[in-house]
C-alpha cells in the first residue's frame, strides 16, 4: 500500500471574516501544480460560515459538487428552482453540468455553519443540471462505514456521475474498523472529520488527509476520543 499522509496544517487557509476555509487541493487563489487533483477528486474545502452570512449566487459548470453539512444550517437555492434547508447530517449532490447558478447561505443569525464541499469531475460532459439531498443519521454509522454517495446507488444513497463512492464512518474509543475497497486497483482518499485514528501506523488527526494506492484493506484504529472519517473510494 502506498500512503501519503498530509497533516491538517498543510492545507491552504483562507480567513475572510465571514468565511474560514481550508483547501485540500488547489482552489481559487491557491495554486500548486503538484496538488491539483487526486483522480477525479478535484476539491475538498473545509468551510466554516459565520452566522447570517454565506456565498451569494454564483455559477458552476461541468462538476459534481457534494456537500456534507457537519454542524449548523445551510439554505440552498439554485437556478433549477430548488430551494432546500440543510441541517447537520444532510448530504447534498449537485450536478452543475451545462450550467447552474446557486447560493449557499447560513440563515441562522447566531450560530456558524460547518461543512465540507467536495468537487468531483464528472465522467460525462454536458449533463443536465440537477440536485439531490438526503439526511444520514450519524447514529446509523456508529461502528461501521455507511455509503452515502455512489455511481450506482442503493436505496437511500445519493447518485453521482463518476465512479466514486463516499463512505462515512464513526469509530468509538480504541475501536478497530477496516474499510475494504470495492475492487482491486482503486485509490482511496481519507479525510479525518473529527477525532483521531491510526491507519497503517500513521496517526490521522482532525483535518488530516491520506491519499492511498494499492490497498487491499484500510485498517483503522480509533484514538481515545474516537474518530469521524470520510473515505472516498475512486476508480
Amino acid at each position: 500500500m502506498e500512503l501519503t499522509h498530509i497533516p491538517s496544517e498543510k492545507r491552504f487557509h483562507v480567513h475572510e471574516g465571514w468565511l474560514d476555509s481550508r483547501f485540500a487541493f488547489s482552489f481559487d487563489r491557491y495554486y500548486d501544480p503538484a496538488n491539483v487533483s487526486f483522480g477525479a477528486l478535484r476539491v475538498l474545502n473545509d468551510d466554516r460560515i459565520a452566522a447570517a452570512s454565506g456565498f451569494p449566487t454564483h455559477p458552476h459548470r461541468e462538476m459534481e459538487i457534494v456537500t456534507l453539512l457537519l454542524d449548523g444550517e445551510l439554505e440552498h437555492r439554485d437556478s433549477t428552482g430548488a430551494r432546500q434547508r440543510m441541517v447537520a447530517g444532510d448530504v447534498q449532490r449537485m450536478t452543475a453540468g451545462t450550467g447552474i447558478a446557486h447560493s449557499e447561505m447560513n440563515p441562522n443569525p447566531k450560530t456558524p455553519t460547518h461543512l465540507l464541499q467536495i468537487w468531483v469531475t464528472p465522467d460525462t460532459p454536458r449533463l443536465a443540471p440537477g440536485y439531490e439531498q438526503q439526511n444520514f443519521d450519524p447514529k446509523a454509522r456508529a461502528g461501521r462505514f455507511v455509503r452515502v454517495v455512489a455511481k450506482v446507488p442503493q436505496a437511500g444513497e445519493l447518485s453521482i456521475h463518476q465512479d466514486a463512492d463516499f463512505h462515512l464512518g464513526t469509530l468509538t474509543d480504541g475501536q478497530a474498523l477496516a474499510f475494504t475497497p470495492r475492487a482491486a486497483g482503486r485509490r482511496q482518499y481519507v479525510f479525518a472529520i473529527d477525532g483521531r485514528a491510526t491507519l497503517d501506523g500513521r496517526v490521522l488527526g482532525t483535518g488530516d488527509q491520506a491519499r492511498i494506492f494499492g490497498a487491499e484493506t484500510l485498517p483503522f484504529v480509533a484514538g481515545p476520543d474516537g474518530a469521524e472519517l470520510l473515505v472516498i473510494d475512486l476508480a
